[in-house]
């Protein structure tokens, strides 16, 4: 396997998708140990999360790792949420995440804000509900006051780019 060199730049946000291996949904009913591991990191690596959906076989972050490398801050995310995972499950081996995650530099505000609106459609695109502000597992919430109550459900919301699905 060939090593991938990252651009990274601290103090800018990046925008990350992280896939289960085989897209298996080992995160629809663990999401309280995604939770756990990025509350276990957080007390290791300064980061900020700025925006998530945490979907049944992946997830979605816009992450500002303000003082470690966003290698390490995966790393770190994936390697305590298995640890949690296989603790949960009384297993002691077996793969859960894609070897790699896509990760995109936010450049503008445009840009910014196009990632967010993926972020909290997600669960409308994939099916899980109709409207995105049903979706527990989101920061739409967090957001509430720049979105209309309606958003994502009365119309399809095209997207331009690759969000790394």
């Amino acid at each position: 396997m060939s090593r991938l060199r990252r651009y990274f730049s601290e103090g800018k946000p990046y925008f990350i998708t992280n896939v289960a291996f085989k897209r298996r949904p080992i995160l629809r009913d663990n999401v309280d140990l995604f939770w756990q591991a990025a509350d276990s990191v957080s007390r290791r690596l300064s980061f900020e999360l700025i925006a998530w959906v945490v979907m049944p076989d992946h997830f979605h972050l816009i992450v500002d790792a303000t003082e470690c490398s966003l290698s390490d801050f995966m790393k770190r995310i994936k390697l305590s949420f298995s640890r949690y995972f296989m603790i949960r499950r009384g297993a002691t081996k077996g793969r859960l995440w894609q070897y790699r995650y896509w990760d995109h530099i936010i450049r503008n505000e445009k840009d910014l804000n196009n990632h967010l609106n993926y972020i909290h459609y997600n669960p409308v695109k994939h099916g899980l509900v109709t409207r995105p502000f049903d979706y527990p597992h989101s920061s739409i919430h967090k957001f509430a006051e720049y979105y209309q109550t309606d958003w994502g459900a009365k119309e399809e919301v095209e997207f331009n780019g690759d969000f790394g699905e």
